[in-house]
C-alpha cells in the first residue's frame, strides 16, 4: 500500500483482545502447565460459541488437574459452566460457558479429533499476545 508521497507503508495488524474470563481460563491452565494452549476465535467462523479455548495434558490427572483450576479460577469471577463433559474418562474434558468452550485433551485424542483443523477458518490468536478486552462480560 502506497501513502500519498508514494513510499510503501506496513498494514498493521491489531491482535485479537479475549475476553477477561478467557484471558483467566488460559492463565489457569498455564499454571497446572498445560500444553500447546491456543484460543480460537470463532465469532467469524459461524460457530456455535464465540471462542475455543484448546490445550493438552499428560495425562488423566493432569487434565483433572487443568479443568479444576479453570473452573475454580471463573468461580471466583462469578462465572460458573453451562456445562462439563468427559470428566470421568478424562481423554476430552469439555467445560462450557455458552460465550467459549475449553477442551482440555491428552496428546493423542487431540491428534485425532482435530479441532485446530476442523476450525480452520477461525483465527488463531496467540495466547502470549491474548491480553482482555476491557468491558467484556461472559
Amino acid at each position: 500500500m502506497a501513502n500519498q508521497t508514494g513510499t510503501k507503508t506496513e498494514r498493521r495488524t491489531r491482535a485479537t483482545r479475549i475476553p477477561k474470563p478467557i484471558e483467566a481460563a488460559v492463565r489457569a491452565a498455564e499454571d497446572k502447565k498445560a500444553a500447546d494452549i491456543v484460543v480460537l476465535d470463532l465469532r467469524k467462523a459461524a460457530g456455535f460459541t464465540d471462542y475455543f479455548v484448546i490445550c493438552s495434558g499428560n495425562n488423566a490427572r493432569q487434565i483433572r488437574a487443568i479443568s479444576d483450576a479453570i473452573i475454580e479460577t471463573l468461580e471466583t469471577q462469578g462465572s460458573k459452566p453451562a456445562h462439563v463433559e468427559g470428566y470421568d474418562r478424562s481423554e476430552w474434558l469439555l467445560v462450557d460457558y455458552f460465550d467459549f468452550v475449553v477442551h482440555i485433551f491428552t496428546p493423542e485424542t487431540r491428534t485425532f479429533y482435530g479441532l485446530e483443523r476442523l476450525w480452520g477458518n477461525a483465527e488463531h490468536v496467540p495466547v502470549s499476545s491474548a491480553a482482555p478486552v476491557h468491558g467484556a462480560s461472559t
